[in-house]
């Protein structure tokens, strides 16, 4: 018997052919898996990893969430949401200076949901454009906003609302931002004096944090607030 098919191959060479077309196969769809994902998250969804407890306890660290980037496109961008920003010139820097393979390394860590990035932050909005947020003038506690004290029960627990007092004039296209977990954030108070007056820009906003998506006993839809009973009707 023949040891060799009509084309003159052996069955062994059309197994070896078999298995590299598989091969083929599986690559080609993970290589589209790859670029399916990337195009997701660039321009529709993407996940970020918590960092650290400035939003807390809505947020802890080690949280995963899924951020939104088409929310803002149709809608405007509302006080109490949470939002994902990019901090570069703002509460980052506008350069790293770590060198390229550190910030490739850094980067693949992110893009798979491992580790948070030194230049994107998660924080609440409490003013937008037009917007007169103050704190602790008058003797009053509590943050205002347009002059109508602004009750927050996102609080981390036993947090006053600014050990900081501050009283700023949110300008077209920024926002004021700051953290659930006053004493432990880096917000727009950090900024005071500096260019900008810890005002951020709308364009740096990447997006509104939907849900937590890990760890699965944490997994919840970050709600938006209901502005009449939360802000007190501070508009």
């Amino acid at each position: 018997m023949s040891d060799t098919s009509a084309d003159g191959a052996s069955p062994r060479k059309h197994t070896k052919r078999r298995s590299i077309a598989g091969w083929r196969f599986v690559l080609w769809a993970l290589v589209g898996a790859v670029v399916l994902g990337g195009l997701l998250r660039a321009f529709v969804v993407d996940v970020y990893y918590i960092p650290s407890g400035s939003m807390e306890p809505l947020l802890e660290p080690g949280d995963r969430v899924l951020v939104s980037r088409t929310e803002y496109r149709t809608g405007s961008i509302q006080r109490g949401d949470v939002v994902v920003f990019d901090g570069r010139g703002s509460l980052a820097p506008l350069r790293s200076s770590d060198p390229v393979l550190t910030q490739a390394v850094k980067t693949a860590g992110q893009w798979l949901g491992l580790t948070g990035s030194d230049t994107v932050y998660v924080k609440r909005v409490i003013g937008v454009a037009g917007d007169r947020v103050a704190c602790c003038t008058d003797g009053d506690p509590r943050i205002t906003v347009n002059g109508q004290p602004v009750e927050e029960p996102y609080l981390y627990p036993q947090d006053s609302p600014s050990e900081q007092a501050f009283d700023v004039v949110v300008p077209e296209g920024r926002l004021w931002l700051m953290g659930d977990h006053r004493s432990e954030s880096a917000d727009s108070r950090s900024l005071l004096g500096a260019p900008g007056g810890g005002l951020i820009p709308e364009e740096r906003v990447i997006g509104r944090a939907q849900q937590i998506l890990w760890p699965f006993e944490r997994s919840t839809e970050i709600q938006r607030l209901e502005l009449d009973s939360v802000w007190n009707s501070a508009e």
